[in-house]
């Protein structure tokens, strides 16, 4: 008798856990903030598929979403998703990037902050695979402060150094004790940031391409230097670097 009393008390409890888990979904699934809904051919098929960017906030009436959902409802009538980062007000561009005659979906998530950085993704769903592409890992590059108010920056990958001269802060410098009558109180790095920006942009008005602009500061984060322009193209399922160009602070606005 207790054995059947301990069976039915078993069974009881795990349906319970089971019907509240499944209201909680619901309840979850509920909260989504739809932020796009596109229809584009995005599996090469030559039919519209149905793409759904959504978010789910961190609390109600929150701007901030904690996670991101990337949602094909294909022509096949299957329903592909993919969980991406959390950020505010995620967007989506349809641009073919790798060049295989379909279709990608970038998406670009704002994570917030003074910093003004997001999150970028690349997916492709050819032949009903939902595939990541991979965005280019920022350019890699070497910085640092010199004497007499002055600072270099040189991009790892093709070996040009630029130089700066910030002699116009160095008030602010010295105030911080980063000099001292114009010589450095220790080797120094500047603060070399991710993308602030990446997009996708056409080169001779064809092929798709992505532009990353990432900043260079001084001191602190607001002490703005310069800002490194990247453009990359994907060749045989690979990031290839374009061309780079770097723009002073006060210069023509870097990311076209």
């Amino acid at each position: 008798m207790k054995r059947d009393l301990l069976f039915a008390f078993t069974a009881f409890f795990f349906m319970s856990l089971s019907a509240i888990t499944g209201v909680y979904a619901v309840e979850q699934a509920g909260k989504m903030n739809i932020f796009s809904e596109e229809k584009y051919d995005v599996s090469g098929d030559g039919k519209k598929d149905t793409i759904i960017l959504k978010g789910l906030p961190f609390e109600e009436g929150a701007n901030f979403q904690k996670d991101v959902f990337l949602e094909v409802k294909a022509s096949n009538g299957k329903t592909y998703e993919v969980k991406l980062a959390g950020g505010y007000e995620p967007v989506v561009d349809f641009k073919d990037v790798n060049h295989d005659g379909v279709l990608d979906m970038f998406v670009s998530i704002p994570s917030g902050g003074s910093g003004g950085l997001s999150n970028y993704y690349l997916y492709t769903l050819k032949d009903f695979k939902m595939t990541d592409l991979t965005v280019p890992d920022p350019v890699a590059i070497t910085s640092q402060f010199e004497e007499n108010y002055q600072a270099s920056i040189t991009i790892d990958k093709t070996g040009k150094t630029y130089r700066f001269d910030l002699s116009s802060r160095k008030d602010d410098y010295e105030r911080l004790g980063l000099y001292r009558n114009g010589k450095l109180n220790e080797p120094t790095e500047l603060m070399v940031f991710p993308y602030s920006t990446l997009k996708v942009v056409e080169s001779n008005g064809t092929a798709n391409r992505l532009l990353g602009v990432q900043r260079i500061s001084g001191a602190y984060s607001a002490d703005a230097i310069a800002f490194v322009e990247s453009e990359w193209s994907m060749e045989n399922g690979k990031w290839i670097l374009i061309k780079t160009a770097v723009y002073e602070t006060g210069a023509s606005a870097p990311g076209r």
